[in-house]
């Protein structure tokens, strides 16, 4: 029997898919490898047998141990289905109604029970009556497409029964039945083959996703225990000078008691010959020869007042110790934090549009300072018309980003990210809930971070360099000093909408004592 009108012919797209790489022929015995590609089970487990290696011959995937490979039933079933409909070779079919010389047929007739060439077709395009007729590809077998009981064309699938119906059955043993047209079910196929093939995709999406996830992972896995290896020595290191340090206070303190025990035996030994004296002088009758001569006796020996004598320890030594290791660790760890976060710079350029006329920017869009005097510059939408503002040219709606920028010789500057529909007229107000998460310098020294009430930052080291990171889906704005690898601070929690972008405030140049550019620099993994 010729192919019916929802399956493809032997040269279609369906063949394709039922053949593979190594025999080119149709499947015989489908398996399917673990990455989901289908081979015939012999051609794979000769291809496997003949490989030091099990890998998928499609997609070159390897796998550590040898798939155990089980026949695909429902593949196999659709095989064996098309190979009893497919014939290797089909025969021409040949036009109903030429006499002498017969034409190869354009389309078979279900209702007239005919095939036709380009030419008797004619009628069946033409006529009103005859346009009604189903069409399909030239067959053979026109009977197979004909209902035995109804006599009418098979052009509904049974979605219930799984089975090909005509018209008439819908009213009888299918009714009520969830019936489609052969050209809904080709259109199924179709959907189903193109579903099939993205969840392949999907699948090797995941695949990709886990084996990036796992080297990332084992590249984190490195980096930890390089960090722990680290603090674990910095630990001992401050431990063993914390002992001995404790060992030379102690030496310090015995030797000092030494001294100490060693001048009060001196002095007991001359207090007592000086009582041996007086107690000689005692028995004498005349008081005021004994006063003088006690009193004699006293100035030409100094003794100490013991009392403000004490043997002193220092009790601070350990705190001093555990706060200098403290300090060290917490480095090591904002420097493991910096190294991690800064795989994520990125090129950030000022966007001119949006700079205040006041304000200059570098032809290669990296430095702005302020230039005391407004420009003349078009009044768009984008652009700050009271505050020396300027945002980077491109935003961030996803992901993590990361930047730089160079602070070095100001007093004054504000820094940071703001959401794209902040209000770039008059007053601003630098908050999270108007849109801005920044940090800035204020008269020389006072650092504050810009939130909801703003909050004073206390700064070992003046900063030179502040790099900014973003988590768009953890909703966090990080704020470090790069030179010192220190954290200066963080607003954790955010909900953003929209797009990020880059902020900028130079801020007045206040008698040239803040002139320096505000500098985006590259950046320089530690």
């Amino acid at each position: 029997m010729d192919d019916p009108p929802w399956m493809s012919s032997s040269s279609g797209p369906l063949t394709e898919e039922l053949q593979w790489s190594i025999c080119l022929d149709v499947f015989t015995d489908p398996v399917s490898t673990p990455c989901g590609h289908n081979f015939c089970k012999t051609c794979l487990n000769k291809c496997w047998d003949n490989s030091q290696t099990c890998n998928c011959p499609y997609c070159k995937e390897t796998f550590k141990h040898r798939p155990d490979l089980k026949i695909n039933t429902t593949l196999r079933e659709i095989v064996d289905h098309y190979k009893k409909k497919s014939p290797e070779k089909k025969a021409e079919v040949l036009c109903d109604v030429c006499e002498e010389r017969k034409l190869k047929a354009l389309k078979s007739c279900l209702v007239c029970q005919s095939s036709y060439c380009e030419t008797h077709l004619e009628r069946h395009l033409r006529v009103a009556g005859l346009k009604k007729h189903k069409l399909i590809n030239p067959v053979r077998n026109l009977e197979d497409y004909i209902c035995q009981k109804h006599e009418r064309p098979l052009e509904l699938f049974c979605r219930d029964d799984q089975t090909i119906v005509c018209l008439s059955c819908t009213d009888g043993d299918h009714k009520n039945h969830n019936t489609v047209s052969l050209e809904e079910t080709q259109l199924m196929i179709q959907d189903t083959q193109q579903m099939i093939q993205d969840r392949i995709k999907k699948i090797q999406d995941v695949k990709h996703s886990a084996e990036v996830r796992k080297i990332n992972t084992e590249r984190e896995k490195a980096a930890r225990v390089e960090l722990f290896t680290d603090l674990i020595r910095s630990i001992e290191r401050c431990q063993t000078e914390l002992l001995e340090m404790m060992e030379e206070q102690q030496k310090a303190a015995e030797k000092q008691e030494e001294e100490l025990i060693e001048e009060l035996e001196q002095e007991i030994t001359e207090l007592k010959m000086r009582n041996t004296e007086l107690e000689q002088l005692s028995h004498t009758e005349d008081h005021l020869h004994l006063l003088q001569i006690y009193s004699s006796l006293c100035s030409s020996r100094n003794t100490r007042n013991w009392s403000e004598i004490s043997v002193k320890t220092d009790e601070s030594l350990e705190r001093r110790a555990l706060t200098k290791l403290q300090d060290s660790l917490q480095e090591k760890l904002t420097l493991t934090e910096l190294k991690r976060i800064q795989q994520y710079a990125v090129d950030v350029t000022l966007d001119p549009d949006t700079a205040h006329p006041a304000l200059l920017l570098s032809d290669d869009g990296k430095e702005v300072r302020h230039g005391d005097i407004r420009q003349k510059l078009p009044d768009n939408p984008e652009r700050f018309d009271r505050y020396s503002n300027v945002l980077g040219k491109e935003g961030f709606s996803s992901g993590r980003f990361y930047f730089e920028v160079q602070v070095k010789g100001k007093t004054e500057w504000t820094l940071g990210v703001a959401r794209e529909s902040i209000n770039r007229k008059g007053e601003i107000t630098l908050s999270p809930s108007n849109g801005h998460w920044t940090v800035g310098l204020r008269n020389e020294n006072e650092y504050k971070a810009c939130a909801d009430p703003p909050v004073s930052l206390c700064v070992r080291v003046k900063p030179q360099r502040v790099g900014v990171f973003v988590d768009y889906e953890e909703g966090l704005v990080s704020f470090y000093d790069v030179e010192s690898s220190s954290h200066l601070y963080s607003f954790t929690d955010q909900s953003f909408t929209g797009k990020l972008y880059p902020y900028f405030n130079p801020f007045p140049n206040n008698g040239g004592k803040n002139s320096t550019p505000l500098i985006i620099t590259p950046v320089k993994h530690n």
